[in-house]
């Protein structure tokens, strides 16, 4: 009886671990570049360069402003990165199987990162939006603040103000951006491995040292444009007759095109690649170490 049960508990846990891995090595890496996200919300609100934002931040709301909406970033990571990281697990190892053991092509990785990104997105859409408002808040005048607790109660908020609809508010650009970002992240990832690896003879470590950083300088290079849309649409808020700034991420990126150029859309894209690559770096490192321990202790 216990013969089977090890079998049953085994194929569960062969299930579930791309997804468990892939949030916990995404929710480590937010830990560590929380700070820049923050930085990096400010500047695209239009409160000035990298340095100013960072001044002012230390200044007027003290050290604990920096690691405001983490909460949020952790609940996003355990949705978003579980979901996207799994699914990319699973369906490349669908069509490995399905291409006869064979390696890939990048095109086929590249439609695998964008399905897991899509799926990703849907999954972690509320988390997102919490985490867009919670660092938002600060910037608005005292008497708009929500003056959000922790993710959960900004969940609560946006439910009983909005409807729980409005927690897919943005939906449409996060799905697109998550798509154009892991397309980059997941499929470059991959192939650099397999370039450092198998054709330049790299170690381990340098090997995924390396194919992070190809992989983080992609995913900066797809996503911004998307990400800048889909903070502006998830930030905004009505006027006094109850009018939004934008109808919808189309209308937000012609209005952004025509008022700043091509360019409006890579505000900030220093702060955005610092904050984007290492966070992307840290979590395929530490899902190399996730990995390498589970591998060890027989899991």
């Amino acid at each position: 009886m216990g013969d089977q049960k090890k079998p049953k508990a085994a194929g569960a846990w062969s299930a579930v671990k791309p997804f468990v891995n892939g949030g916990a090595s995404g929710m480590l890496a937010t830990c560590v570049v929380q700070p820049i996200d923050m930085v990096k919300v400010r500047i695209q609100l239009g409160q000035g360069s990298a340095a100013q934002v960072t001044k002012n931040m230390l200044k007027e709301e003290g050290l604990g402003a920096f690691y405001k909406g983490l909460s949020a970033g952790l609940l996003r990571q355990a949705t978003y990165t579980t979901a996207r990281l799994g699914s990319f697990k699973i369906l490349t190892a669908k069509a490995i199987e399905a291409n006869d053991g064979k390696p890939l092509p990048l095109s086929q990785k590249a439609l695998c990162g964008l399905t897991a990104g899509a799926i990703g997105a849907c999954v972690g859409n509320p988390a997102d939006l919490a985490l867009i408002r919670m660092q938002a808040d600060a910037t608005l005048p005292p008497a708009q603040r929500r003056n959000y607790k922790n993710a959960f109660h900004a969940l609560y908020r946006i439910i009983a103000d909005e409807g729980v609809l409005a927690l897919w508010k943005g939906a449409g650009p996060t799905v697109v951006r998550a798509m154009a970002l892991n397309m980059g992240m997941l499929a470059s990832y991959d192939q650099s491995v397999e370039l450092f690896r198998d054709s330049l003879g790299f170690g381990e470590a340098a090997t995924v040292l390396g194919a992070s950083t190809v992989s983080g300088f992609f995913a900066s290079a797809c996503s911004l444009p998307f990400d800048y849309v889909k903070t502006q649409i998830q930030k905004m808020q009505p006027d006094a007759e109850g009018k939004y700034p934008y109808t919808g991420s189309l209308d937000c990126a012609l209005k952004t095109l025509k008022s700043g150029g091509p360019l409006k859309f890579y505000t900030g894209f220093p702060i955005y690649c610092v904050r984007i690559a290492p966070h992307v770096m840290m979590t395929w490192i530490f899902l190399n170490q996730i990995q390498k321990l589970e591998k060890k202790v027989g899991l």
